[in-house]
Parts: structure tokens; C-alpha cells; sequence
């Protein structure tokens, strides 16, 4: 009588040890199905779906990118010293006067900035081109009342035009203003205040024209 209970132990020990296999088994098999099931729901995908979860993992990835770098710029900013600096040395702080001077008198409301980043002024739908006039400035921009650009202002000093780098970046600057109809003048050192007005008044003469037709 004390080995049938041992027995019967043995046997639903047995028992129980199957039916774990073949619960395993059984999920296994089912679990394999439910990935197969999932590759080829997304296989039937339209393509354009996929290429976006594509996209948006590369954008993810370069948010992560982006994060990591400002990381590491402010570790570097945090160890370095700085010092200000004039935004305009003193031939182009001399310029800006005069040119605010006769704004003053020929168009109120109308003035004038200092070194303007292209990429702040102009847009492209075409990113490679954007991208080539973003980080090239103008030594001053003249604006209206609502800050809409109209002329850009260079001031070439002597020497400006030594290099054929600084050539091709001026005439970058000058097609993509001209492109988005914005004015383009340059102003040499030999030039006295009376040129530089009257090229401004000129200047605010030639718009004033064209906004009344």
C-alpha cells in the first residue's frame, strides 16, 4: 500500500514533465508562426510606409547624434576663455554712420544692420544650395520698417579681393541676393561719405520707384 502513492507520484511527475515539453513545444511553434505572420504583414506594406519607419530611424539617430555633439561642445566651451570683440572694425563702424545718417533723412523707418548672416535673410527649398549661403554674412544689410532686407552693403577694404577663394564666395553672395531680389553694393576705402549718400539715396530712390508701379 506505501508503493502506490510513490507509484502514483512517479507517474504524475512523469505526466507533468510531458506536458511542460509539450507546452513548450506547442509554443514555440506558435510564437514562430506569430513572426512569420508579422514579416509578412509588413512585407505587404506599401513601400512608402517602410521608407518612412526607415526615415524616422535615421532622423532618431541623428537627434541622438546632434545631442551627443552640443554634449561635447559644451565640455570644450566650458574649458575655454573668452573675450569680446567689436562686431564691426573701424572703417565698417564709419560706413554704418554714414548710411544711418542718410536713412534718417531719406527713409525713416528704414535701417541699417551689421555682418547678417545669409542663412537669417534668404531660404531655399533646395537644402545643397541653402547650405552653401548659410554661414556667409553681409557686412551690412539695410531693412525697412518691417525688416524686410532690400540692400546689402560691402565694404571692401584694400586687399579684399587678393585671393580667388574670396572672389568665389563674393560672387556666391551676389547671385543668391540677386536670385531673391534683394540689392547688392559695394562700397571701396576710397570712397568719400558724399559717394557713399549719394549711392544710398540713389539706392532708396530706385525702390521707392518700383513700389509705386
Amino acid at each position: 500500500m506505501l508503493d502506490m502513492p510513490l507509484t502514483l507520484f512517479g507517474v504524475l511527475a512523469v505526466g507533468a514533465f510531458i506536458g511542460v515539453v509539450f507546452e513548450k513545444t506547442f509554443a514555440a511553434i506558435d510564437r514562430d508562426k506569430r513572426r512569420a505572420y508579422w514579416r509578412e504583414r509588413n512585407a505587404n506594406k506599401p513601400r512608402a510606409n517602410r521608407e518612412l519607419t526607415s526615415l524616422a530611424s535615421i532622423e532618431s539617430a541623428q537627434k541622438r547624434d546632434s545631442t551627443e555633439m552640443a554634449a561635447d561642445q559644451l565640455k570644450v566651451v566650458m574649458k575655454a576663455d573668452f573675450h569680446w570683440r567689436a562686431l564691426l572694425n573701424k572703417p565698417e563702424r564709419r560706413l554704418l554712420s554714414c548710411i544711418d545718417q542718410v536713412l534718417a533723412e531719406e527713409c525713416p523707418g528704414w535701417r541699417a544692420m551689421g555682418q547678417v548672416s545669409l542663412g537669417e535673410i534668404l531660404y531655399s527649398r533646395d537644402k545643397d544650395a541653402f547650405w552653401a549661403i548659410n554661414a556667409k554674412r553681409v557686412d551690412l544689410l539695410i531693412v525697412d520698417r518691417d525688416c524686410r532686407p532690400l540692400h546689402a552693403v560691402e565694404f571692401q577694404g584694400t586687399g579684399h579681393h587678393g585671393s580667388p577663394e574670396t572672389a568665389a564666395r563674393d560672387a556666391i553672395k551676389k547671385e543668391a541676393l540677386r536670385r531673391a531680389g534683394i540689392g547688392y553694393v559695394e562700397v571701396v576705402s576710397g570712397n568719400t561719405p558724399a559717394e557713399v549718400r549719394d549711392m544710398i539715396r540713389k539706392l532708396a530712390g530706385e525702390y521707392k520707384a518700383r513700389s509705386q508701379v
